[in-house]
């Protein structure tokens, strides 16, 4: 019997710090714009490069400071658990189901890259609550 993976390979670990990296500087980049937009929420210049932003006179659409802090606070979360699993690679634990320690399949962790849990435990706690 083939022996099971226990863990992803130095060079499996690099792609997925790769793809970890790319999703961060685009959150931070994200993060850093709604933080912009949440600021600039009392400034009446609008600037033409943020057509959401322009005044609820025009009618358009407009997030509101509470829309736009929530947001912010959910890119904090995100960008918080892309620097853990940048750790995790750092330590090799990576990939690692914290609650079954088995290895979570690559393409859950290609779309989410900060998952702790396989899909399996995800589904069952989604079901028990």
């Amino acid at each position: 019997m083939a022996e099971q993976q226990v863990r992803y390979s130095d060079e499996e670990l690099e792609e997925f710090r790769q793809i970890v990296l790319d999703k961060l500087a685009i959150a931070e980049e994200d993060y850093a714009h709604t933080m912009d937009a949440v600021m600039n929420r009392d400034n009446n210049e609008a600037d033409d490069t943020a057509p959401t932003y322009h005044s609820l006179e025009e009618g358009s659409e407009v997030q509101t400071k509470g829309q736009l802090m929530a947001m912010a606070v959910r890119q904090q979360k995100f960008i918080a658990g892309l620097k853990a699993a940048l750790i995790r690679i750092d330590n090799k634990t990576y990939g690692i189901c914290r609650e079954t320690g088995k290895l979570i399949p690559k393409e859950r962790l290609r779309a989410v890259p900060h998952a702790t849990l396989s899909i399996e435990v995800k589904n069952d706690r989604k079901r028990h609550h």
